[in-house]
């Protein structure tokens, strides 16, 4: 059969005679993608879906794996279209193609060393089908966005991999992934209905199309034939059909899915289950139908102590077959380790070392089932052999969301522990493999044994309920003596999992580079053999993705090793995973909070004063620097906690000059004289606008922009508001329930254009008048500031003389901390709450720590609503969560005020940080119409009546992204409860 005879040279990397492509890492240089490749595909696909620049290529060359891969060009392509044409080129020119989604592959799967091509930027979309029984999904969108438009329909995803945030569904077919729940059943291979394909000859198939058979025998008979041959091939092989079972009754992603073969009736079925776990080699998948499950809403979740890992073992089956839907495994080490994570309790430092744990968590449709849950599991609890015995289910678990969520942070703590604390210049691998459940046991104190026996920390965590293990290691790649030693653990590591345990090498991250030359090992050569040649059918010339499933290179693992130099305190703990992406307000415009790390990384790489390093330094102000929104959502969404902007903030302050410097620390000492001034340039600014229109203010701010720095000097938009009142409400000392601080950005702007009724300011004082609990604002409020004006443009000594001057002044007004500082604007709140902490002298940091600093929507929320009538209603209001809310744990307030004042309350679900970032919208209005995007095509795709938010520059950046008149909650709940 000449058809199914592998071509060595194309398709067996690692082979004598194949000439593998230059290695760019040596070949970098500072012109980027060569000049011929970038002007042929310029000239095909239009030189907005070319990125050719060394920072491009650079910031691409990392994934979450411990490889770093240099490509020579990236492209992006807005459709199917545009994919089939670089498949197209791709064989025209002997050319190779990687697809890169979200990047948070652990084994490589997202790097390429020729043509990447980025399936997230123009990919992504969800579309709810039969009331939520289905979901039809583009290949770019995330895995929790799918499950945002799924849960008003009350269904979910099966598949629920830790990364949902930030991992797309293109890449959870990929690598069928699966997650804490997902199991065999749950996972893409068992919920996928089908798949949008195109294939490496530039066919584009429609599994679910009734007519696909017919069409793909027309367009790909020799294909069909292939695959086909290959299905009688293993159905007349009892021996191997048991053998491919039997592989898949645990979990298991190494290699291709050749039950495809046995559960496929015609080609068109045969390559559904193909592309599932094909991790980018056989296809692209332009758009997948799921399948959906029911969304359990009550949820119940407990820790469990045992003395040893085999007792925790043993207790896995019992509380399973209770009806538990998540059973985590955490190794003593790993609880241990854990204390260093925020949130989980100190104790944990002295258990034991020979304890585990188990996190169980159960879910139901109703408090009924779970209750009925909770007593099954009560009677397991009686037999079990706990470290701390727990009398009662109601004393080990909890159904209270923020409980349950501290319990997940510990069970997630496990990477954050060993990724943050690693030695500086490590990288760090994410590995994971299953075992028969009954066997879970022995296959971790197995590991551990042999993480020890080749000193490395051992620390284990897994899905207990599945016999999926996860493990982490840390190395040096510098170092030839560490390779070796991980060299040597790996071979150990796969032996051990295949001839003790009959396991699977990889169980939810699928092959990738890392354990693609033990493929054969796990499988054997007969089932390798049928994968070579599966390869071929689908992609004959061998173009797509080289290495990351099959290598014969039995050293393949340990090419392209990622170096890791130590470039700032504050972020070499990064494990480069990518979590921080999809929360980045720049993500679609420039840079993300990893690739301004992999940036820094490069540079350091490069010896001093080399082209490349210059190239990367002269884009490195604006990609990284410059459009940065420093709004902390990074932070939050990093599993080690890396505040990405604080370090952007820092390096602002390292390029002002002195004189800036000074400049700056004089405005903030003479602020009530900035403040008025920057009203009446408003007002003078409007009025030249009613005269000229828009375009004579547009034009002076942009001709200052041209001679001062386009990052100093602000850009005027048609959506700025005039002035506010020069005068506050007048209130009184006596009584007041609360102190209230009117933020600098709401004495300084109005409200929007048109707006009839009361200023914020007056708003507040009225809401807290009308529920009896009357607030002051101090005579001396005009001319202070929270400090986030200067510290988020790195004026660290006017930053310092703003927060020295707030807090003696905010502890003054409260009678030093007794009553509570209420603040109008999120981000001023938690400027006041938390970020003006460090820019404080010792004494001001004590004082600090006696305020209480609420923001406005948590007064009104948390003491003001209950107090109050609401007499009318808007029928609908959509709501902009701002991101300092959100790190302020107050989202819910915005949106129970938002509920208050209106019929129907919409949050986007695709809201996030607008970007305006204070005035950073004004220095970079294209910052924050990328970040706004999405969020305004979901807002503008229908009326509403009010449009709501809690930040008076926010509320201006949604004005600029949408077009609709946005205002604070407060003002509507103003004019809901008036009399």
């Amino acid at each position: 059969m000449p058809l199914l005879e592998p071509k060595p040279d194309a398709l067996r990397p690692g082979d004598p005679g194949r000439s593998p492509l230059p290695d760019r890492l040596a070949d970098l240089t500072a012109h980027g993608t060569p000049t011929p490749l970038r002007e042929e595909l310029q000239a095909v696909f239009g030189p907005e879906k070319v990125l050719w620049q060394v920072s491009d290529l650079v910031r691409y060359a990392s994934d979450a794996s411990p490889y770093r891969f240099v490509p020579q060009v990236v492209l992006v392509p807005e459709d199917v279209d545009d994919v089939s044409a670089i498949l197209s080129f791709a064989h025209g020119k002997g050319r190779e193609v990687v697809f890169r989604a979200a990047g948070t592959s652990l084994n490589g799967q997202a790097q390429g060393e020729d043509i990447l091509v980025d399936v997230r930027r123009h990919w992504e979309g969800v579309e709810v089908l039969d009331g939520g029984a289905r979901v039809r999904v583009r290949p770019g969108t995330t895995v929790a966005r799918v499950n945002a438009a799924l849960a008003r329909h009350g269904r979910v995803l099966g598949p629920d991999p830790a990364s949902a945030a930030a991992c797309t569904v293109g890449g959870v077919v990929a690598n069928n992934a699966s997650g804490m729940t997902a199991g065999t059943t749950r996972n893409a291979y068992r919920t996928m209905a089908s798949v949008t394909v195109v294939l490496p000859s530039g066919t584009v198939v429609d599994t679910g199309d009734p007519a696909a058979d017919d069409e793909l025998l027309r367009a790909e008979p020799k294909l069909c034939e292939a695959l086909l041959t290959l299905k009688a091939e293993i159905e007349a092989d009892p021996e191997l059909t048991a053998r491919i079972r039997a592989k898949h009754r645990i979990k298991n992603t190494n290699g291709y899915r050749l039950d495809a073969f046995l559960d496929g009736r015609t080609p068109a079925g045969i390559l559904r289950g193909l592309m599932v776990g094909s991790q980018g080699t056989l296809g692209f998948v332009a758009e997948a139908v799921f399948r959906t499950l029911p969304l359990d809403r009550a949820v119940s979740t407990g820790l469990l102590l045992f003395p040893s890992l085999p007792a925790a073992a043993a207790a896995v089956p019992l509380l399973a077959g209770a009806g538990a839907g998540a059973v985590e495994l955490m190794d003593g080490n790993t609880l241990r380790a854990s204390v260093r994570v925020a949130g989980v309790p100190a104790d944990w430092a002295e258990l034991p070392r020979e304890c585990a744990a188990l996190l169980v968590e159960l879910r139901a449709p109703d408090g009924a089932a779970l209750e009925a849950q909770e007593w099954a599991v009560a009677e397991v609890l009686d037999t079990l052999d706990l470290v701390a015995p727990v009398p009662s289910v109601s004393n080990a678990f909890t159904r209270d969301p923020a409980a349950i969520g501290r319990l997940w942070t510990a069970r997630k703590a496990f990477v954050t522990a060993v990724g943050g604390s690693r030695p500086t210049g490590t990288t760090l691998v994410t590995e994971d493999f299953a075992v028969p459940p009954e066997r879970l046991a022995e296959a971790c104190e197995a590991l551990l044994a042999l993480q020890t026996a080749h000193g490395f920390d051992a620390a284990v965590a897994g899905h207990a309920a599945h016999g999926n293990l996860h493990f982490l290691l840390a190395f040096d790649p510098a170092d030839p003596a560490d390779v070796e030693r991980y060299a040597a653990f790996m071979e150990a590591f796969c032996r051990m999992t295949v001839e003790r345990f009959d396991g699977s090498l990889k169980a939810e991250h699928a092959t990738g580079r890392n354990i693609a030359p033990f493929l054969e090992l796990e499988w054997g050569a007969k089932a390798a053999d049928l994968m070579w040649r599966t390869k071929q059918a689908l992609d004959p010339d061998g173009v797509l993705a080289p290495r990351i499933v099959l290598d014969r290179d039995p050293r393949g693992h340990l090419r392209g090793l990622k170096s890791v130099p130590a470039v700032d305190p504050l972020t070499d703990p990064c494990i480069e995973c990518g979590l921080c992406e999809p929360v980045c307000p720049s993500r679609d415009l420039t840079t993300t909070p990893r690739q301004r790390i992999v940036l820094r990384r490069e540079m350091a790489r490069q010896p001093a004063g080399s082209r490349v390093e210059t190239a990367l330094a002269a884009t490195y102000g604006y990609e990284a620097v410059d459009t940065c929104a420093a709004d902390g959502s990074c932070q939050a969404a990093c599993p080690v906690g890396i505040d990405t902007g604080a370090l952007m903030k820092r390096l602002r302050h390292a390029r002002h000059t002195p004189r800036e410097e000074r400049a700056a620390a004089l405005a903030a000492r003479h602020f009530g004289t900035a403040e008025a001034a920057a009203r009446r340039a408003l007002t003078a600014s409007h009025q030249a606008g009613r005269l000229a229109g828009d375009r004579l203010p547009q034009a002076v701010t942009g001709a200052l922009r041209r001679v001062v720095r386009p990052d100093l000097v602000p850009e005027w938009l048609p959506e700025l508001p005039g002035a506010a009142a020069a005068a506050l409400p007048a209130t009184r000392r006596d009584g007041a329930a609360a102190v209230y601080y009117p933020a600098c950005v709401n004495r300084i702007f109005g409200g929007p254009a048109g707006q009839r009724g009361p200023s914020l300011p007056e708003a507040v004082v009225a809401l807290s008048e009308r529920a009896g609990l009357p607030v002051w604002i101090p005579g001396d409020v005009r001319g202070t500031c929270c400090a986030t004006l200067w510290s988020s443009k790195g004026y660290e000594e006017a930053a310092a003389v703003a927060a020295d001057r707030i807090v003696e002044a905010a502890w003054g007004w409260t009678e030093g901390g007794r009553l509570p500082l209420v603040v109008d604007a999120s981000s001023c709140t938690l400027g006041l709450e938390r970020d003006v902490a460090p820019y404080l002298g010792d004494r001001n940091r004590e004082l600090h720590g006696e305020l209480t600093v609420l923001d406005a929507t948590v007064w009104a929320a948390d003491r003001l609503l209950p107090l109050l009538t609401v007499r009318r209603r808007v029928p609908s209001a959509v709501v902009h969560p701002t991101c300092a809310a959100r790190r302020l744990g107050a989202e819910d307030r915005l949106t129970a005020l938002a509920r208050a004042c209106a019929d129907e309350v919409v949050v986007p679900d695709d809201a996030g940080c607008c970007a305006f970032a204070g005035d950073r919208g004004l220095l970079h209005r294209e910052l924050t119409e990328a970040a706004t995007a999405r969020e305004a095509a979901e807002v503008t795709a229908r009326p509403f009546e009010a449009h709501l938010s809690a930040n008076r520059m926010c509320e201006i950046g949604m004005e600029h992204a949408t077009g609709r008149r946005y205002h604070s909650v407060l003002l509507e709940l103003e004019r809901a409860t008036r009399p």
